[in-house]
């Protein structure tokens, strides 16, 4: 199976990046984490992101907040899908980094899940990975009927208690 670089500019973002880690084990996904800062490390931002298909990785997902151009600087730098995640800040509350995800040029695509969004760049990730394992895609096709099951029953249980007829 190939792997997924969880990447992100600072360490201050591992936090908010660590329910990325967490379904990635929930689905045995291997994975790689990185603190790489566009602005900081240009060059090893550019050099892991040349070199990654080399190195087994399928997905690349990256994590920045305010001017948060790591995952176009990745994607500028290879053909594998990179995925973005916006991290809130203090300033705009993640619109800026939202905006810094989303609004690549063109010829330079990146997925962009919602501010804070670690869980679900994470399926994304296994989504992607899935197009060519089928044991992931079987395993992806289970969270989602044990999503639909919680749910269902959270609607049976609030039903129930609140539901008033007469």
């Amino acid at each position: 199976m190939k792997k997924v670089a969880v990447i992100m500019g600072s360490d201050s973002d591992l936090e908010t990046v660590s329910p990325c880690m967490s379904r990635l084990d929930s689905f045995s996904i291997p994975y790689e984490v990185r603190i790489i800062s566009a602005h900081r490390t240009p060059e090893q931002a550019a050099e892991f992101a040349d070199q990654a298909a080399g190195q087994g990785f399928g997905v690349l997902i990256a994590a920045a907040g305010k001017a948060a151009h790591l995952a176009g600087i990745l994607a500028a730098h290879t053909t594998l899908p990179v995925i973005g995640i916006p991290i809130k800040t203090s300033m705009m509350g993640g619109l800026d980094s939202l905006l810094s995800v989303v609004q690549m040029p063109k010829g330079v695509p990146v997925a962009c899940v919602a501010v804070d969004g670690a869980d679900n760049a994470a399926i994304l990730a296994a989504q992607i990975l899935a197009l060519e394992d089928p044991k992931l895609s079987e395993e992806l096709v289970r969270f989602k009927a044990d999503q639909t099951s919680q749910i269902l029953e959270k609607d049976r249980a609030v039903r129930e208690q609140y539901s008033k007829l007469s």
